[in-house]
């Protein structure tokens, strides 16, 4: 019976990816935890499959379902093609260990490999090497037997799990959890047939089948897992041979699909979209109780919080179906790309618009300030088309990394960008303080600027910086701490900014120039601000006092 039958997930033949943005907004999520990888003509030596946070019963469903090899050296002792299951204590971005080039990771024993499966073409078999002292991760021939859906005998068929050397199959409850049982040889110390297990692998139309499952039996071997392709024939430039391949990956706990990183996002995203739910709706407050200083940005500020909380709503929802089922609701992942896209586009927007002072202060932006709305306008549509990829391809596509690339280095230009109207508003304020006789306003809006710039730069660096450090120092159940410190700082700065900048009649960014009080308050700011040196104050009696 095939996988798709078999699990009754995939509906339909695979689907050739397009350049429209439609058809990956339609298709994005459909996978979820349950990945489903085909390369044609592929020629890299090294394919990172997939990274999962694995507790104890978690399981790993691996079924290669087609493989394609070009001609292949008879006289090579070790096979040169397989997989490799490694593990990471703390942080995924530790997981990419450097090797020397031409270093085949198949022949190499690492500090963080566990097992390795060595695809024999020869001898029609797979050999599994384990390293290190993994007593209680257990490697099985097949996939998972399928829970009945309705209480009677199980039935057998070639999905059944057989006897593999000195380890019992394991099985499954009603509850999802696996129960794996070993034998008393087993338990008594590791074989060397325990150490080295041999599947077998089938060969139909010169293409070479097999599956296993791995069986997380104990809290030594919970951690990150990363599972690998390798084709060593592929290292030395020039010499590639393309190849084929497509598999099926199935990776679970027992609470779900997630990884143990992910579990909590969950609540997290529902509690977030609460909290700028409720920031929103006290801002629509206080807009409507000062109706006289409201301006059209505080409505745009409304609209950012308002869309900030209903993308994370829908990103909540979409975490608890790919818990349940592997994979999100397809009309529900679509909700998600269209508010994460107009969610990125009103905050750099919102950003650029109060740091150039646009319907505060004036009402028509200068050429500067155009050509920068013109770069971080279609930078963030490419950022959104990039995130969106990545959802929706899977970690092994040939061009996953390359989208990954892009949306790093167009997420940094637009952050640098949305600087540059504070900086120019700041230097502007400053020549204006000491020429047009309106000291004391322009220093106070000169303050604020500058403790708006100091909140974006923290902001910035914030979610972007220290919540990346903090995903490699934690350990692996606790990376979700990633996504809290974001969300969090992005709350902090919604929070600020609506503070600094409310609609009041007594903030110095809205506040109108009085003549009455501006030689009363003159002295004290310039003291306070340090531009008493060199600057002379006219009387209005026509009599100059120098300072």
């Amino acid at each position: 019976m095939a996988v798709s039958e078999r699990r009754g997930l995939a509906r339909g033949s695979p689907v050739e990816w397009g350049p429209r943005l439609l058809l990956l907004l339609l298709l994005a999520g459909c996978s979820g935890r349950i990945h489903r990888l085909t390369l044609t003509g592929e020629k890299r030596a090294d394919i990172q499959l997939n990274s999962f946070g694995f507790y104890t019963n978690g399981t790993l469903e691996v079924d290669l379902s087609l493989l394609q090899l070009g001609p292949q050296k008879t006289e090579e002792k070790t096979p040169l093609v397989g997989f490799s299951l490694t593990r990471v204590r703390s942080g995924s971005v530790l997981s990419y260990s450097p090797q020397e080039p031409y270093d085949c990771p198949l022949q190499k024993n690492s500090s963080n490999l566990l097992v390795l499966f060595l695809i024999n073409t020869k001898d029609l078999q797979v050999q599994v090497r384990k390293y290190g002292d993994q007593k209680k991760l257990f490697i099985f021939p097949g996939l998972l037997p399928e829970v009945p859906s309705n209480p009677g005998p199980p039935k057998p068929g070639p999905s059944a799990t057989p006897k593999v050397d000195s380890v019992a199959p394991s099985t499954i409850n009603k509850d999802g959890p696996v129960l794996s049982t070993v034998s008393q040889e087993s338990q008594q110390g590791p074989s060397r047939k325990d150490k080295e297990l041999v599947l077998d692998l089938n060969l139909h139309d010169n293409s070479y089948n097999f599956s296993f499952h791995v069986v997380i039996g104990s809290r030594a071997e919970e951690g990150q897992y990363n599972l690998n392709f390798h084709n060593c024939h592929n290292l030395i430039p020039g010499r590639e041979q393309p190849f084929n391949i497509s598999v099926m990956i199935w990776e679970k706990n027992p609470e779900g699909f997630l990884s143990a990183a992910e579990i909590p996002l969950f609540k997290l995203y529902m509690v977030m979209s609460t909290c700028f739910l409720a920031a929103g709706i006290f801002w629509v407050s206080v807009l409507c109780r000062n109706t006289y200083n409201v301006f059209k940005i505080h409505w745009l500020m409304a609209a950012l919080a308002f869309t900030k909380s209903i993308s994370l709503l829908f990103h909540s929802i979409n975490y608890y179906f790919i818990n349940s089922q592997g994979h999100p609701i397809e009309g529900l992942a679509v909700m998600h790309y269209i508010t994460h896209l107009l969610k990125g586009a009103l905050l750099f927007i919102t950003i650029a618009l109060i740091g150039s002072g646009w319907a505060f202060v004036k009402y028509v932006l200068s050429d500067k300030e155009k050509k920068v709305f013109g770069i971080v306008i279609p930078l963030q549509v490419l950022a959104n088309v990039a995130y969106i990829v990545m959802e929706s391809r899977e970690e092994g596509a040939s061009d996953y990394r390359l989208w990954k690339e892009i949306l790093f280095l167009v997420d940094l230009i637009c952050c640098g960008t949305i600087l540059f109207p504070v900086v120019w508003s700041i230097r502007h304020l400053q020549d204006a303080s000491g020429t047009d006789g309106k000291v004391a306003v322009s220093l106070a809006k000169l303050k604020l600027f500058r403790h708006y710039y100091v909140t974006v730069i923290c902001y910035i660096y914030f979610t972007r910086i220290i919540a990346i450090l903090l995903q490699v120092a934690v350990p692996f159940q606790w990376q979700w701490l990633y996504q809290l410190l974001v969300e969090g700082s992005t709350l902090t700065f919604f929070v600020l900014t609506g503070y600094k900048f409310q609609p009041a009649g007594d903030n110095p960014y809205l506040q109108l120039p009085q003549e009455d009080e501006e030689d009363v308050q003159m002295d004290q700011v310039m003291t306070d601000s340090g531009f008493r040196e060199g600057l002379s104050k006219v009387n209005k009696a026509g009599g100059r006092e120098l300072l």
